[in-house]
């Protein structure tokens, strides 16, 4: 499998979205489109390039930790991709261009871009048929052409590309200076650029309006309840030698494991804590204290299972989670996607973010003597429907 990285353009501003901060840290749902975006595409690819305004550098390395680059962007959006192409590892063959924006597009979509790269095309964009009819104007507001919408396909993002062909395309961009996405750059060159199905989820959040139909898409109304909690856990490494390392559900072989009364997944638990601390039904001590023998040697995966249940049975429904591991050891980043397959699957499917980072030398984990991990938790429990059913009678 060719190595695949994603670029996250982020360096819009949210004026017309009436926001005082960037575009790609406005809230929705409780997160910022930068981690939907993040979110989405990480599972797939080997590393992300987040292209962030030069102010916010640190507030979006935040977000991500270390298991992004983040980097400051240009003037343009173009200028942007341009730097973030820089910090793209040497071995990646494939890359896939995305907005911040296009928050909802998912994991999916992506998935379908890179196949299509892997399969031999150069350069692959999103894209859904053009339903209203268009006109062009000249600038008196007359109408001067009214295209046959057959042909006419409204593009999305995340756009997939062969690193040498994008790299190419923005090494000649003065051949295109109003090119509005990487793909048009591509076809200034003459290189055939395949379309493939869109999706509507993939819609361009930039307005209060679209806003509010990114919410809509997500099944939320005003009237449904969001809470959102945040959980944290953290275990010295063992003196034993023999003790394995459970950590995202995952076994990591070759490393020291921790103490604790379960498997010692801080991953694992943190997410835990931060449901219960959601749905206000105590935290991880109280429902899987040490005292309860039920939980001895217990693995990450059985105790998210769990909590997941006790979420539900309290009439709530778990939107994403995301957790972000600290510490020195094990690197994370060779198994990120291992790591939130197996989260996810012992959360019954539930999307979830895997980032990691240090402390840089300071506490029980810089130091290298234990390893910890914090989550938070979003979860909604969803106003009565009113539904009106018809009558024969």
């Amino acid at each position: 499998m060719a190595r695949t990285a994603a670029i996250i353009a982020a360096a819009g501003s949210g004026e017309r979205l009436g926001s005082k901060t960037p575009k790609a840290l406005v809230q929705l749902a409780g997160r910022t489109l930068i981690e939907h975006a993040f979110s989405s595409l990480s599972p797939l690819v080997d590393e992300v390039v987040i292209a962030a305004p030069a102010q916010y550098v640190e507030r979006v390395r935040s977000l991500v930790g270390e298991s992004a680059k983040v980097v400051a962007g240009g003037a343009t959006r173009s200028a942007s991709i341009a730097v973030a192409l820089e910090a793209v590892s040497p071995d990646i063959e494939f890359i896939l261009v995305h907005d911040a924006a296009r928050a909802l597009a998912s994991t999916s979509l992506a998935e379908r871009v890179i196949k299509a790269l892997a399969e031999g095309e150069v350069a692959v964009i999103p894209a859904l048929p053009v339903v209203d009819t268009v006109k062009s104007i000249n600038s008196e507001g007359y109408v001067t052409l009214t295209p046959d919408r057959t042909y006419l396909r409204a593009v999305q993002t995340p756009q997939g590309f062969t690193r040498q062909l994008l790299n190419r395309a923005h090494q000649d961009s003065a051949r295109n200076p109003d090119a509005t996405d990487d793909a048009a750059l591509v076809e200034s060159l003459g290189e055939k650029v395949k379309v493939i199905e869109g999706e509507a989820k993939a819609l361009k959040i930039t307005t209060s309006e679209d806003l509010e139909r990114a919410t809509a898409i997500l099944g939320l109304s005003r009237s449904d309840e969001v809470r959102s909690g945040v959980g944290v856990d953290a275990h010295a490494f063992s003196t034993d030698p023999n003790r394995k390392l459970h950590l995202a559900c995952l076994e990591w072989a070759g490393e020291v494991g921790v103490d604790g009364h379960s498997d010692g997944d801080v991953a694992a638990h943190a997410i835990c804590d931060a449901l219960f601390s959601a749905a206000g039904i105590g935290d991880l001590g109280s429902n899987f204290g040490v005292d309860d023998p039920r939980y001895a040697g217990a693995s990450g995966a059985a105790l998210l299972r769990e909590a997941s249940n006790r979420v539900k049975n309290s009439g709530f429904e778990i939107l994403n989670v995301s957790v972000q591991i600290v510490g020195n050891r094990p690197k994370l980043s060779p198994r990120r996607r291992e790591a939130i397959s197996a989260l996810s699957i012992a959360l019954g499917g539930v999307e979830v973010s895997v980032s990691a980072t240090t402390t840089d030398g300071l506490g029980l984990t810089g130091e290298g003597r234990g390893i910890g991990a914090t989550a938070s938790a979003l979860i909604i429990k969803r106003a009565t429907r009113d539904v009106n059913v018809g009558s024969n009678t």
